[in-house]
């Protein structure tokens, strides 16, 4: 027994109407059900229909919401979100009235609209300088006295209802300090002319068809700037199809040929001040040198690009340059080294082909005096056989090792001789005038044996 899927009765004999499932006061508030009814009698029934009324009410199950916001549903709940507020004030000035905030007025009403509970309004936090005031009961905020501090305040706003303090929200009320503006934007031109012919290329401007048409406002409060005001923003008044960016107008849309009557406006958004000017678009199909002009955000333009491309280009050459010039050094470097090692080469082949030298001369001057005394005349066998005796008692000694025996007789190197030693030893003068020429080469000899220990120079003594 179902009356609209909503309701439903007890029994077919009992006329108890229950409530089949939950129902929503925001879009359900007035029910009308109408029931048949049916009476049976042992041998008669009798029929009749009737009319129930059903009202829904609302319940306080909802907190207040601050306005303007925005619904969502979750979960079958309904949140209502609010952005919060801001406003602005002037330093060392004492706003007179309502202070003025945005997107508008502060309030808030009762999330159960059926109910609409009276609220109170307070700050949670952030006068803490006593420089506001909030009305209780509509939430307007006033100023009690100047800020004389430039910055930025928060203010924490409380509602609730007057009756259950347990349904309450806040909200977030942005104050910023400000200097006081002395001027007013104003626009380069009163009047502004341009062509465009197609969407998304810029309008050229009408009297230089070479150019692109620009937009500027300056402000004299920004002298420091050259009048540029970075919180300046434009807007076009007349057609929705026309933008502005940067300053600089784009056709959205395509539009038939015409000429346009718009109007652009130039908006302080840190103080709300603002200049108008005429702006008159020709919309045509004709298409003109639209030069390739693309205007980066943050106001840098093909000046600058071109300033910063020959900037690092400059850079790029000097990296160039020195990198060669390494590279260059290097291979120098390589050079000289390799020429320094040949030389090193050349000199020891040099040496070696010194000292064997040496050597062949000495073992020919031993050769020769041998073969020498071999050729001397015999006078008679007597002197003969004491000469055989002599060669047999005295014989050359060619190891640095010292020999006590008789018959021998040795000679050491001066740098050989053993300072410690007890035998008498007999140091001959050295005569470097007459052979100056043969010490060179024996020293070389002895250099070329130490710095190659296999060739050894043999050392001679003759009696």
């Amino acid at each position: 027994w179902f009356l609209q899927n909503d309701f439903e009765l007890k029994s077919p004999t009992v006329p108890d109407l229950i409530v089949a499932k939950l129902l929503d006061y925001d879009k359900v508030k007035n029910v009308q059900l109408d029931t048949p009814l049916t009476a049976v009698d042992n041998r008669t029934s009798f029929t009749a229909t009737t009319t129930i009324l059903v009202t829904i009410i609302d319940v306080d199950n909802r907190p207040p919401w601050f306005q303007p916001c925005t619904k969502h549903e979750v979960g079958g709940a309904v949140v209502c979100q609010s952005a919060g507020y801001t406003g602005r004030v002037v330093l060392n000035e004492q706003e007179t009235g309502i202070l003025p905030l945005k997107p508008g007025p502060l309030y808030a009403i009762d999330g159960d609209s059926g109910i609409n509970e009276e609220l109170i309004y307070s700050f949670l936090s952030g006068n803490d300088a006593r420089l506001f005031e909030i009305n209780p009961s509509t939430g307007n905020i006033s100023m009690l006295k100047a800020a004389d501090v430039l910055e930025t305040m928060s203010l924490t706003v409380l509602a609730s209802q007057k009756t259950n303090s347990y349904q309450f929200a806040t909200t977030t009320v942005t104050i910023s300090v400000q200097v006081k503006s002395l001027h007013r934007p104003k626009f380069q031109r009163p009047q502004y002319e341009g062509i465009l012919t197609a969407v998304g290329v810029m309008a050229m401007d009408l009297k230089n068809k070479d150019e692109p048409l620009r937009i500027l406002a300056t402000d004299d409060d920004y002298t420091a700037t050259g009048g540029l005001n970075p919180h300046i923003t434009y807007s076009i008044n007349g057609s929705s199809d026309i933008s502005i960016v940067d300053g600089y107008i784009f056709m959205t849309k395509a539009l038939p040929e015409a000429t346009l009557s718009l109007q652009v406006v130039a908006t302080d958004t840190s103080n709300d001040e603002s200049a108008t000017a005429q702006l008159s678009v020709e919309v045509t199909s004709v298409h003109l040198m639209v030069p390739a002009v693309i205007i980066p955000s943050g106001g840098y333009g093909p000046a600058d690009m071109a300033a910063l491309g020959a900037t690092l280009g400059v850079l790029l050459f000097i990296c160039l340059v020195v990198i060669g010039l390494l590279v260059y050094r290097m291979r120098k470097g390589k050079a000289d080294w390799r020429k320094i090692k040949e030389v090193s080469v050349f000199r020891g082949s040099v040496k070696l082909r010194k000292v064997e030298e040496n050597v062949v001369l000495k073992d020919a001057i031993a050769r020769s005096s041998a073969s020498l005394t071999t050729l001397l005349p015999d006078d008679s066998s007597q002197a003969g056989s004491d000469r055989l005796d002599n060669e047999k008692e005295v014989k050359p000694i060619l190891t640095k090792e010292r020999r006590v025996e008789e018959g021998y007789k040795a000679v050491w190197f001066k740098e050989d001789i053993d300072p410690d030693a007890k035998e008498e030893v007999v140091i001959i003068p050295e005569s470097r005038e007459d052979n100056s020429e043969e010490e060179n080469e024996e020293r070389s000899g002895r250099r070329y044996e130490q710095e190659n220990p296999m060739i050894k120079t043999p050392k001679q003594s003759y009696q």
